[in-house]
């Protein structure tokens, strides 16, 4: 199954959940290691500028990119996210 936008924000929240659980005040997300964790990655029909939209939609306020691929979406971007 290829993954979609709503695969990718389950799985975003997932993570944030088990950080809360953890007790974490924040958790950094790398978008490759996000994609690779619910399939689709790498491959050639891979669906890493949704992930990255829907990674960056997910940013609040106190978010931050720690680091960005040169044309924005690729599976360098990492984002630190504020719980």
């Amino acid at each position: 199954m290829t993954p979609n936008a709503q695969t990718f924000r389950k799985a975003l929240e997932t993570i944030f959940s088990d950080a809360r659980e953890r007790g974490q005040e924040y958790v950094d997300v790398v978008s490759g290691e996000l994609h690779a964790k619910i399939g689709g990655y790498p491959s050639s029909n891979h669906r890493m500028p949704t992930c990255c939209s829907v990674m960056r939609q997910h940013m609040k306020a106190a978010d931050m990119e720690l680091s960005a691929p040169p044309k924005g979406k690729g599976a360098e971007l990492r984002i630190r996210y504020y719980l």
